[in-house]
C-alpha cells in the first residue's frame, strides 16, 4: 500500500485498487457495457496501477444458457447457473481485454478460503504472483462448492475482504446510482452524501434498493455495510455508478467518499466472521452473483 489516499483527486497516484461491479452492470442487455469498463481498466493498468476486478454476474449471465426466465430460488440451480455463468463473464472480460493485450486471471474464493490461515495465505501469494506479472485478477465467490452457511452474502462485502487481502489503496464500488443519497434517489427530497467520515452513523440515510433490476441484491445497505468493512482496514472506498468509472479513476469530484481509519483494526478473519454474524439470512439466501 502506498501512502494513504485521502481524496478522489489522489486516486490516479494509487499503485492497487479493487474494483467492484455488479450484475445489472454487466449481464443482460448491460453486458455490452463491458468494454466500457475494460477501457478505463486498461487505462488505470496502463499507467501502473495494479487493478483487481470483483466481478458479479454469474448467475445472471448464465440463466440464459439454462433456459431459465427469472433467477433460480434454489441453491443447486443457483449453482449450475453460476457454473455456466462464470465462464461466459470470463471470456467475455478476456475477449475486451485482448484489445490491450491484458491476460485476466480468474480467481474464485469463499468464505472458508479468508477464514482459513493457510487458504488465506495461498489465496494472497496468488494474487500477488497474478499482479507482478501484470495480470489483472477476476474475482468472484467460487458458487459450486458456496452453501447457505458460508457464503459471503454479497459480493461488496467480499470486494471489501479482498481489498484488505491484498492491501488496496482504494475500494471502488460500483453501482446503478452516482452516489449514496438520503433516501432512493429517485425519491422527492434525495440529497447526495458526498463523504462519510468514519465516525458519521449516517443517521439521516433512509437506506432502500440502489439498483432495481431484479438480478442483483447488492443495496445501499450492503455497500454501506462494505465501504466501512474495507475503510475500518485502512482503504477508502469510492462509491458511483458503472457508467462513471473512468471519471472515477481519473481523480474527478464524484460520488460519495468513504473516508478510512488511519489504523486498521481487526484482521481479516475477525471481520469476516463478524460480518457473517451479523449478515441477515435473507440477504446470504439472495446475493448478488
Amino acid at each position: 500500500m502506498t501512502d494513504q489516499i485521502t481524496t478522489r483527486a489522489q486516486i490516479p497516484l494509487a499503485r492497487r485498487i479493487v474494483v467492484k461491479v455488479g450484475s445489472s452492470s454487466v449481464s443482460g442487455a448491460n453486458a455490452a457495457q463491458i468494454p466500457v469498463l475494460v477501457d478505463a481498466l486498461a487505462a488505470a493498468h496502463a499507467r501502473g496501477t495494479e487493478v483487481i476486478l470483483v466481478s458479479s454476474g454469474a448467475i445472471a449471465t448464465g440463466m440464459p444458457y439454462l433456459k431459465l426466465n427469472g433467477r433460480p430460488s434454489d441453491l443447486a440451480t443457483q449453482q449450475a447457473a453460476a457454473a455456466v455463468g462464470q465462464n461466459v463473464l470470463v471470456f467475455r472480460y478476456q475477449e475486451s481485454l485482448d484489445r490491450y493485450r491484458i491476460v485476466a486471471g480468474q480467481v474464485l474464493l469463499t468464505a472458508g478460503d479468508l477464514e482459513n490461515p493457510a487458504h488465506r495465505s495461498n489465496a494472497q501469494r496468488a494474487m500477488e504472483r497474478l499482479l507482478s506479472l501484470r495480470i489483472l485478477p477476476i474475482v468472484n465467490e467460487n458458487d459450486t462448492v458456496a452453501t447457505h452457511e458460508i457464503r459471503f452474502g454479497d459480493n461488496d462485502r467480499l470486494a471489501a475482504l479482498v481489498s484488505q487481502l491484498v492491501g488496496a489503496d482504494l475500494l471502488l464500488l460500483l453501482s446503478d446510482v452516482d452516489a449514496l443519497y438520503t433516501k432512493p434517489p429517485r425519491d422527492a427530497g434525495a440529497e447526495r452524501i458526498e463523504d462519510v467520515d468514519v465516525d458519521d452513523a449516517l443517521e439521516r440515510v433512509e437506506f432502500g434498493g440502489i439498483g432495481d433490476t431484479g438480478v442483483g441484491t447488492g443495496g445501499a445497505r450492503t455497500k454501506v455495510s462494505a465501504a466501512r468493512l474495507a475503510a475500518s482496514s485502512g482503504t477508502p472506498v469510492l462509491l458511483t455508478s458503472t457508467d462513471l468509472i473512468a471519471e472515477a479513476l481519473a481523480g474527478q469530484h464524484l460520488g460519495t467518499w468513504f473516508a478510512a481509519e488511519n489504523a486498521p483494526s481487526q484482521p481479516v478473519h475477525d471481520r469476516l466472521v463478524g460480518a457473517r454474524a451479523t449478515e441477515p439470512t435473507a440477504l446470504a439466501e439472495r446475493r448478488e452473483k
